[in-house]
C-alpha cells in the first residue's frame, strides 16, 4: 500500500509540473501579444498627434524673420476725418539679413495713405489701433518686400 500511496505522489506530482510547463507556454504566447496591443493603443490612441493648426503655427515660427537693425522716422501729422489729426511716430526694425538701414519714405507714404481721412472712432481704442497697425505692417512689408521685421508706434496722438 505504501509503493501505490508513493506511485500516485509521483503520478500527481508529474501532472502538476505538466501542468505549470503548460501554463508558462500559455503565458509565453500572451505576453508577445499583449504587448502589441500595448503598442498600438499607444501609437493610435494616447500619442498626440499635432494638429493642422500646430504644425502651420511651427511652420510659421520657423519662417518667422530675425529681427535686425531699427531705423526711427520722424513724426508727422496726418489730416483724421472731419477736424481731427493724428501725430504719428513710428519705428522700422528691419530683418538681420538688410545689409544696409531702409528709407523710410516708403513706409511714412503707407501711413499717410492707411489713415488719412479714417474716422476717430476707429483709432480711439486698442481694438482699432492694433487692426490698422496690422495693416500697416502688412502693407510696408509688400512695399520693402519682406525686409521689414515690424514697426513700432513711437508717437500716437490723435485730436
Amino acid at each position: 500500500m505504501a509503493a501505490k500511496t508513493e506511485d500516485a505522489e509521483t503520478k500527481e506530482e508529474e501532472k502538476e509540473a505538466k501542468a505549470g510547463g503548460g501554463k508558462l507556454k500559455l503565458i509565453l504566447m500572451v505576453l508577445p501579444m499583449l504587448l502589441l496591443v500595448l503598442a498600438l493603443v499607444y501609437f493610435l490612441v494616447l500619442k498626440k498627434t499635432p494638429t493642422p493648426e500646430e504644425v502651420a503655427a511651427a511652420a510659421e515660427e520657423a519662417a518667422k524673420p530675425i529681427p535686425g537693425v531699427v531705423v526711427p522716422l520722424e513724426n508727422i501729422t496726418i489730416n483724421l476725418e472731419g477736424a481731427h489729426f493724428l501725430q504719428l511716430g513710428m519705428t522700422l526694425q528691419a530683418t538681420a539679413e538688410v545689409a544696409e538701414a531702409p528709407s523710410g519714405a516708403k513706409a511714412l507714404d503707407a501711413a499717410i495713405s492707411l489713415y488719412s481721412g479714417m474716422a476717430i472712432d476707429e483709432i480711439a481704442d486698442a481694438k482699432g489701433r492694433d487692426k490698422t497697425k496690422k495693416e500697416l505692417v502688412e502693407k510696408v512689408s509688400e512695399l520693402y518686400e519682406g525686409e521689414i521685421y515690424d514697426i513700432y508706434f513711437t508717437s500716437f496722438v490723435y485730436q
